[in-house]
């Protein structure tokens, strides 16, 4: 913490550069780019958000805002309410792309990847990206685990596993124990099966909008 006996003193001394920088407004080029981004990505939600999220009772744009909401309301941190908020955004993009390969009718194949790619080249943090990309790796770790968890899952999301790997092995399993995030892209998952609550009005963008551009200018400076 700063303290000081003599305020004139204070003032009079000029910012270290490091202070000068991190006070300073982000440069105009960064900023109206980062702007691009974020209009871009939730243009997506704006011109595919509201398609029928793939035989459940809720759109694309309700699911995911709900996710996100879910993650809110537990207190999870900027990185994972944002990952829950574009974890299916691979789904928007297979709108936007026809000729994407489908699962049988219940979105496009390897939508987390499709998602992870899109938010990495956008300037996304390794951590988002991270989550959305291992978010289908989740359930397919909580099938294995939990064999009375596969008969919970919706007709929708049991049709998907199977194009999904199915359950995972043993070795896997093991495997995915090892990731530092497993507990975050488990409950990711849980928040994904909740997230389909009929009739819920989808609340206000604006906040997850500032979000992700808070996010965003962080990364690019």
């Amino acid at each position: 913490m700063l303290t000081a006996t003599d305020p004139s003193q204070t003032l009079a001394q000029a910012p270290s550069q490091e202070l000068a920088s991190a006070l300073a407004p982000p440069a105009k080029p960064a900023l109206a780019r980062v702007e691009a981004t974020v209009e871009r990505l939730f243009g997506l939600y704006a011109a595919h958000g509201h398609a029928d999220y793939l035989g459940e009772p809720v759109s694309q744009l309700a699911h995911m805002w709900q996710a996100a909401a879910l993650a809110e309301t537990a207190g999870a941190d900027e990185a994972v309410v944002l990952a829950a908020f574009v974890h299916d955004l691979g789904h928007l993009l297979a709108e936007a792309e026809p000729t994407t390969p489908s699962m049988g009718g219940f979105g496009a194949v390897d939508h987390e990847r499709l998602g992870a790619d899109y938010l990495r080249a956008a300037g996304f943090s390794a951590r988002v990206v991270a989550l959305v990309e291992g978010h289908v790796q989740a359930k397919r770790y909580l099938t294995f685990q939990d064999p009375d968890y596969h008969g919970r899952l919706s007709a929708a999301s049991r049709a998907t596993l199977a194009f999904q790997g199915g359950p995972m092995s043993a070795a896997e399993a093991a495997a995915f124990e090892q990731n530092p995030d497993a507990d975050a892209l488990l409950q990711l998952r849980r928040w994904d099966e909740l997230a389909k609550a009929e009739h819920l009005p989808t609340g206000d963008l604006a906040p997850l909008r500032a979000l992700a551009l808070a996010h965003l200018l962080r990364q690019s400076g």
